[in-house]
């Protein structure tokens, strides 16, 4: 919250495009972004690798991160992610 009690503006948040990157690529790079973002940041992750529909939420979780929202359109998944606590 701001001094004045109005709530904290919300952050733009962090694109991160990964598309045409194969297994286990998405899932590491997906981590080293987490691992530098603040608390409270969002992370929105774009891949085609089909296997990210299991590592990217795996990854968000043991990297301190809540998965928002996932969506899959035309081989395109994108996750949006927030972090939650430090790791």
């Amino acid at each position: 919250m701001s001094e004045t009690g109005d709530p904290a503006p919300e952050q733009t948040p962090v694109e991160l495009d990964l598309m045409g990157l194969k297994c286990p690529l998405p899932a590491l790079r997906t981590r080293k972004a987490l691992a530098a973002l603040p608390v409270g940041v969002r992370l929105v992750v774009t891949c085609s690798d089909p296997l990210a529909v299991i590592d990217i939420p795996h990854a968000a979780h043991e990297m301190g991160a809540m998965l928002e929202s996932r969506t899959v359109e035309d081989g395109r998944l994108t996750f949006t992610l927030r972090k939650v606590r430090l790791t």
